[in-house]
C-alpha cells in the first residue's frame, strides 16, 4: 500500500482474530489482530492508564506489512473485571502486573520480538517493558513522551494551576478541605471508590474535566475526556488515580535511570512543543541518554492531534518490512 490517508492515517481495518486472555489475579484481556497475518509484529500500548485501545490506533500502521495487535490493559475496555464496577480490586494492577500481560500476550501468540509503539501513558509502559525485556523489541515509536515520574503528577496535579488557575481551582476543589494541600490523585482516588455512586460520578467528572484542560493549549484541541461517558469517565479516573498515587509503581528517574537497556533498540520519540500538560524536557532528557534515539518535536500540536498521526506513521512505515 502506498501512503496514508491525508493526516498520515491509513484506512479503517477490522480485525481478523480477538480473544481474551487470562493473566492471572481473576483478571482477563481482550486483544485482537488485524492487518497482515505474514506482516512485521507491532503491539500498540494505549494511554491513560484506562482509556483503553481505540479502533483508530490500526490505522497508524500499514495493513499490508504489519500484523497489528492491540489490547485493553487490565481493567480498561473490553477487559475484566471492570474498573467501572463498584467493587473492582485493583491490587493487581500495577505496571509489572501489565508488563507481564504484554509478554504472556506475545507468547500467547507466537511472536518471536515486535515493534511497540505507545503513546503517552503507553510511553512508559512501553519504556518499562522493554527495559524488562529487550531482546524482544525490535523498535519503539513513543509518541506524547511520559515516563511515570512523580515530579510530572505532581506538575499535572498542582503545578498546572499557575496556567489554569480558575479550572485548577474548581479540581482541586473537588476534594474535602483537609486533602486539598496533599496528594490529589490520591484524594480523589478514594471520592471514586465511594460507597455513594453520585459521589464517585462527580468526582470522575471533574477529574475528566481537569486532564482536558491541561491537554487543551494546542489550537486544534477538542474535549475528548469531559464528554465521554461516565462508565468510561469511571474507569479512566479510578485507574488513573490509583497508577498516579502510587507513583506508576516505579522508582522515580527509573526508566531515566535504566535507559542504557535500550540501547541498541532504534526508537522515534515525537513530542508536541503546545504539550503543556507533558514538559519536552521529559523526551529531551530520554532522548539525550539514548543513543539510536530521534527525537520528532511537532511544532503544531500538544498531547495529541495536529501532525501527530502523520509523525507516527511515517516513523511506522520507516520500520516496515521493505521500507
Amino acid at each position: 500500500m502506498g501512503s496514508g490517508s491525508y493526516d498520515g492515517r491509513y484506512p479503517p481495518i477490522e480485525p481478523h482474530e480477538s480473544g481474551m486472555l487470562e493473566v492471572g489475579d481473576g483478571h482477563s484481556v481482550y486483544w485482537e489482530v488485524s492487518g497482515s497475518p505474514g506482516g512485521k509484529p507491532a503491539v500498540a500500548l494505549h494511554g491513560g492508564p484506562g482509556t483503553g485501545s481505540s479502533p483508530r490506533m490500526r490505522s497508524l500502521f500499514d495493513p499490508d506489512r504489519y500484523r497489528v495487535i492491540l489490547f485493553d490493559q487490565r481493567s480498561s475496555g473490553c477487559s475484566t473485571p471492570s474498573a467501572a464496577d463498584p467493587v473492582a480490586d485493583l491490587s493487581a494492577n500495577t505496571t509489572q502486573h501489565l508488563v507481564a500481560d504484554i509478554e504472556a500476550l506475545r507468547v500467547h501468540l507466537g511472536i518471536t520480538r515486535w515493534l511497540v509503539w505507545g503513546a503517552s501513558w503507553g510511553v512508559t509502559l512501553a519504556l518499562a517493558y522493554a527495559q524488562a525485556h529487550p531482546e524482544r523489541v525490535t523498535e519503539l515509536v513513543l509518541a506524547a513522551v511520559t515516563d511515570g515520574d512523580r515530579r510530572g503528577t505532581d506538575w499535572i496535579t498542582r503545578d498546572m494551576g499557575r496556567v489554569f488557575p480558575r479550572e485548577w481551582e474548581r479540581f482541586r476543589d473537588g476534594v474535602p478541605s483537609a486533602e486539598r494541600d496533599g496528594d490529589l490523585a490520591a484524594a480523589y482516588g478514594r471520592l471514586l471508590h465511594d460507597r455513594d455512586p453520585e459521589v464517585r460520578a462527580e468526582a470522575a467528572r471533574r477529574w475528566c474535566e481537569w486532564e482536558d484542560t491541561h491537554m487543551s493549549l494546542a489550537p486544534d484541541a477538542e474535549p475528548y475526556l469531559s464528554v465521554a461517558d461516565p462508565v468510561f469517565q469511571l474507569t479512566f479516573a479510578r485507574l488513573v488515580t490509583h497508577y498516579w498515587s502510587h507513583c506508576s509503581f516505579l522508582d522515580e528517574g527509573q526508566l531515566l535511570r535504566d535507559v542504557e537497556r535500550l540501547h541498541g533498540i532504534p526508537a522515534v520519540l515525537i513530542h508536541g512543543r503546545y504539550d503543556v500538560s507533558g514538559p519536552l524536557d521529559t523526551a529531551w532528557a530520554l532522548h539525550r541518554a539514548w543513543p539510536g534515539s530521534e527525537l520528532v518535536v511537532l511544532d503544531d500540536t500538544g498531547h495529541r492531534g495536529g501532525s501527530m498521526t502523520a509523525a507516527i506513521t511515517a516513523a511506522t512505515d520507516r520500520f516496515a518490512p521493505g521500507a
